[in-house]
């Protein structure tokens, strides 16, 4: 009696008979910028404005605004937003996220605080002059001149910080830390501008 072995073509063989992809795999991300992508653009952002050149948006009469926070958006496409911001002693942007953003921030003067939740609870950080953060999507944080700022410089100094965002702010929301320990929203606004409202 004759036995028939049956052949099955091996995964190596399947694979190998497969053509390649011809198209590109989309990102599981909001937009092709990376991270350091969004880095590098606040870097720059922040020598264009420390060599003069967006002296043109900034406040005329050279006095920034000492009690609330002041913003201009330093350029705008499709697919990033860069901004400018003052910061002022004692207005924090209350714990926020950026909605669909990705985030992130060059300190130029001065300093600021962030408290973030980690999941637990609220972690602070001090970002001084030079520092750099990125923020990816589901970040949650509340950002605030940093107190140490105020005294160094006095409370007329700008604390200023240049911040970029892709895709374009469309919205933000808001949270509370519950009695329990826990994140809960309590609000989603649509808004284009950055850090809150301003």
């Amino acid at each position: 009696m004759r036995s028939s072995v049956l052949s099955l073509p091996s995964a190596r063989d399947e694979y190998s008979a497969t053509p390649p992809l011809d198209r590109a795999i989309a990102s599981a991300l909001p937009t092709r910028l990376r991270p350091a992508d969004l880095l590098r653009l606040t870097d720059e952002g922040a020598e264009d404005v420390l060599s003069g050149g967006y002296d043109h948006l900034l406040p005329a009469d050279g006095i920034w605004p000492a009690d609330e926070r002041w913003a201009t958006r330093l350029s705008h496409d499709d697919e990033v937003d860069v901004w400018l911001i003052s910061w002022t002693p004692g207005k924090f942007t209350d714990l926020h996220d950026h909605a669909g953003s990705l985030g992130a921030l060059t300190v130029l003067s001065g300093a600021l605080s962030e408290y973030r939740w980690n999941g637990t609870e609220l972690r602070r950080r001090t970002l001084a002059a030079g520092d750099q953060a990125s923020f990816p999507i589901g970040w949650v944080h509340d950002v605030v001149r940093a107190p140490a700022a105020a005294e160094s410089v006095g409370p007329l100094d700008p604390t200023l910080s240049v911040h970029a965002y892709s895709p374009p702010l469309s919205a933000m929301s808001y949270y509370e830390v519950t009695g329990h320990g826990t994140l809960r929203r309590t609000k989603t606004v649509l808004t284009d501008q950055p850090e809150g409202d301003l």
